[in-house]
């Protein structure tokens, strides 16, 4: 499944073992249950904490890192989204922005061109507007939100074609 969401297959097992792991687990356990070079786990867990899915854990009396992901599916996926918007939709944006400045006013292909990039850039604005508010809310508030989601359409009329 990590393939399909532009992840490696390592980090992939490493988030999967970790979130239905009950208990923080150190490199080592890691290695064993996945059957993976140290070597791989250590940047698959570099990563992960990069991408701020997992954090370290420390236990008392034991000296090497533990780790967990996050406990709260919405939260997990709130935080994937930032990290995937910040990596991917922000660099967009700005080559998008790039080429609508660099589009010849005077070039008739240009014009055209352009104004579909403008469309673009308005849809990515309006996109971006809506991730900022949500990703600011609670997840709890998130989770009320999402449950709403059919009676909101219900209600603004949006069911059916």
């Amino acid at each position: 499944m990590g393939a399909r969401w532009g992840i490696n297959r390592t980090m992939a097992q490493i988030h999967a073992l970790l979130f239905v792991s009950e208990k923080p687990l150190h490199a080592e356990e890691i290695c064993e249950v996945l059957e993976l070079a140290r070597s791989n786990v250590s940047t698959s867990l570099r990563e992960l904490q990069n991408w701020g899915v997992v954090k370290v854990v420390h236990h008392m009396g034991d000296r090497r890192d533990h780790f967990e992901t996050l406990k709260d599916v919405f939260e997990m996926f709130r935080t994937i989204a930032v990290e995937r918007k910040r990596r991917e939709m922000d660099p967009t944006l700005s080559a998008l922005r790039e080429c609508i400045a660099e589009a010849d006013p005077s070039n008739s292909e240009d014009i055209y061109a352009r104004q579909r990039m403008k469309d673009l850039e308005g849809f990515f604005e309006m996109s971006n507007s809506w991730f900022e508010k949500v990703s600011r809310m609670p997840a709890g508030r998130v989770r009320k939100v999402m449950k709403l989601g059919d009676q909101v359409f219900t209600l603004l009329g949006l069911t059916g074609d």
